[in-house]
């Protein structure tokens, strides 16, 4: 990419301006334009060989893909916040995570995300996205902007203690790393592949437009095409050609159109386009905490009302099993794929129950011995579930398998994992839950509110209502948004 005095090493900002109000990502991170910048890095994220696999294999964003989101953004705000002491937990936290997704591919090729140039990938693709996104709108950034925002990124490297080196520490050396990794190290992969053309085309609706699927699948079977051909055509060309993605006639205006159409959204007030507002929007829900739930529940109202004149024109299979009266009632099977496969591939392994593991710990914000335990106590539940239900031994439980035996799955490994929320929960370690704590849990984790929690919950109670959930018979206005909502 051409970018005036090349020659000359960035002047990067002094360090206590690079992160907080004050740094160019926080501007960033309110622009609409950002929007399309993250799905453009994204997919060069998953076309990188390890950071695919590892999607591939581990990630639940096809599923949810909103809790995926919000986790993501929640994630950047801690990290280029001005509290050094969140952004050094939150790092933490991130290599904890990192340090559990490594394993090999399907052709046996090894990936591990704790890999130094491989979390520099991640943030290189940031970086030349925020970049790419001002280009394409149509407003380049000037050169100490982008020195700035590059300081930025080298800065959020370092803050997960990455050593330097792994990103070039100048502009110039940047952007001939970035031609490289684009011209000879990215692939065709199969994360990439159904990001762009599986995952648009079947997102499912955020809490807000749960119970709307008319109104759902019409916007999406508009608007997923759309995306696609937006995010390929912004692509690097080189790129699209060794990966054989379609050129489609058009895409470069309609792409560039929907560049400026995002800058243009910026004039809107500021509190409209706030990247947290337009996130809790898409997560609100009737049952949820906010002075909008209520309004929420009569639009909704309303809007199925409308909904129903939509599907005389375009029929759309309604949901099945919504909570309440005889949908509170749920099969093995729809709790299979409703709850237990996190990851979206038709089988129960590993993976799917770290994704739970890991959506729990985010949620609570555990420390690392609380995170530690409950990942014992789910690795313990897998290998009794592997033992009960793996009938023809291939290392997975298929939904025949799991709904052949589902009674198995309350076993003592399940209880430990109810056990270590309860301990967190036990803020006052009383061994009881009161009232306040019950509901705190729900509001800190789960962003909830419930009228239960009246009274004190033993042990043995609290445990026995987390089993009553995970035995996969009854619906849970609970615990039904953490594992279930996309």
């Amino acid at each position: 990419m051409p970018y005036e005095n090349s020659d000359r090493e960035a002047a990067g900002p002094p360090e206590e301006s690079l992160f907080g109000p004050g740094s160019q990502f926080h501007r960033f991170f309110n622009d609409p334009r950002w929007a399309l910048a993250v799905v453009r890095a994204t997919v060069m994220e998953a076309a990188h060989p390890q950071i695919g696999a590892a999607l591939a294999d581990n990630s639940s964003f096809v599923v949810h893909p909103w809790r995926r989101l919000s986790n993501t953004l929640v994630s950047l705000q801690r990290m280029f916040g001005a509290d050094e002491e969140t952004r050094q937990r939150e790092a933490a936290r991130l290599n904890r995570l990192h340090a559990r997704l490594s394993g090999t591919d399907a052709r046996n090729q090894p990936y591990d995300a704790m890999d130094p140039e491989v979390r520099a990938w991640v943030v290189a693709t940031l970086f030349e996205s925020s970049v790419t996104m001002c280009r394409l709108s149509g407003q380049p950034l000037d050169q100490l902007t982008m020195e700035r925002l590059y300081a930025e990124f080298q800065a959020f490297l370092a803050a997960l203690g990455d050593r330097a080196g792994h990103l070039p520490p100048t502009l110039p050396e940047f952007w001939q790393y970035y031609d490289r990794m684009v011209a000879e190290e990215l692939q065709n992969t199969e994360a990439l592949r159904i990001i762009l053309y599986q995952l648009f085309e079947h997102l499912p609706a955020p809490p807000l437009f749960r119970g709307l699927p008319t109104l759902w699948a019409t916007g999406r079977a508009l608007a997923g095409p759309v995306i696609g051909t937006i995010t390929v055509a912004s692509l690097p060309e080189v790129f699209r050609r060794r990966a054989g993605l379609p050129e489609i006639p058009g895409a470069q205006t309609l792409m560039q159109g929907a560049y400026m159409a995002a800058r243009l959204t910026g004039s809107l007030p500021d509190n409209w386009i706030q990247t947290e507002n337009v996130v809790s929007l898409l997560n609100l829900s009737p049952d949820g905490d906010g002075p909008w739930s209520e309004r929420l529940t009569t639009l909704r109202t309303r809007t199925k009302r409308a909904g129903a004149l939509f599907r005389l024109i375009t029929p759309v299979a309604a949901q099945q099993g919504a909570p309440g009266g005889a949908g509170n009632q749920r099969g093995a099977r729809e709790f299979f794929t409703e709850v237990l496969d996190q990851t979206g591939d038709g089988c129960l392994d590993w993976p799917d129950l770290a994704a739970m593991a890991r959506e729990l710990c985010s949620r609570l914000d555990l420390d690392e011995p609380e995170e530690t335990r409950l990942y014992d106590a789910f690795a313990a539940w897998w290998r009794e579930l592997q033992a009960a239900l793996d009938s023809d031994g291939d290392g997975r439980v298929s939904a025949d398998e799991y709904a052949a035996a589902a009674p198995s799955l309350a076993g003592p490994a399940l209880i430990r994992v109810a056990e270590v929320l309860f301990d967190v929960t036990d803020a006052d370690g009383d061994q009881s839950i009161d009232a306040e704590e019950y509901r705190a849990l729900f509001r800190r984790g789960f962003a909830r509110s419930v009228a239960e929690g009246e009274g004190r919950y033993s042990r043995s109670a609290f445990v026995r209502e987390f089993l009553s959930f995970m035995s996969g018979r009854q619906r849970s206005t609970p615990y039904d948004p953490l594992l279930s909502d996309a």
